[in-house]
């Protein structure tokens, strides 16, 4: 399953666009995660290809437990803080894998169809339709719609979050680097260090 499907990637930017076509969600900290149910077996792939599935038990658990037999979705692995905030140290660390839940943001496939081609509103409907009798360890990603963006940006940047994630509301799910999706990173935050250290 994990080659017929690869990865959405955002593209970073400076300013989060204002326009009534796109949404836009909070961006957790945490490591992305496709998550591929088939019957019985659940597989979570990593961006780089990895197999995490013997990892993070609760996620493969709350995919087992969904009544949809056949998806594949797309979110990040998060470790939530008591404040609800997503803690990176303490999902680095892999002392608390048994904790690490599903961020999930978008649905690739489900019951053998391939929702790829779809825009991105509908692939919100289906993927809340899948998990909206959801056991914990997957939940659905949050959005705000339209012009809203650079708002919402300064809020998480005032709660102290890693940024805003800002998506095409029409466009389909197209592999590889996206200006259909448009990354900005609060510039306070840690991780925007830790990327700098990474280059």
């Amino acid at each position: 399953m994990s080659k017929a499907f690869e990865f959405c990637l955002p593209t970073r930017a400076q300013k989060v666009p204002a326009g009534r076509d796109w949404l836009h969600e909070i961006k957790y900290d945490g490591y992305r995660i496709r998550v591929e149910r088939d019957g019985s077996r659940v597989r979570l792939i990593t961006r780089s290809g990895h197999d995490w599935t013997k990892r993070f038990p609760w996620i493969v658990e709350a995919a087992l437990q969904n009544r949809q037999k056949q998806f594949t979705i797309d979110g990040e692995a998060v470790v939530l803080g008591v404040d609800g905030i997503s803690d990176f140290n303490a999902l680095h660390s892999g002392r608390h894998n048994e904790e690490v839940q599903l961020y999930a943001f978008d649905i690739l496939a489900g019951d053998g169809d391939d929702y790829r081609a779809l825009p991105l509103t509908m692939r919100k409907s289906n993927l809340a339709r899948l998990l909206a009798r959801r056991p914990e360890g997957i939940f659905a990603a949050p959005f705000e719609q339209g012009e809203i963006g650079p708002d919402l940006f300064r809020k998480a940047c005032e709660f102290k979050l890693e940024g805003l994630v800002s998506k095409r509301l029409d466009r389909p799910y197209r592999a590889g680097p996206s200006r259909d999706w448009i990354k900005v990173k609060n510039r306070k935050h840690v991780a925007f260090d830790r990327v700098k250290e990474s280059f």
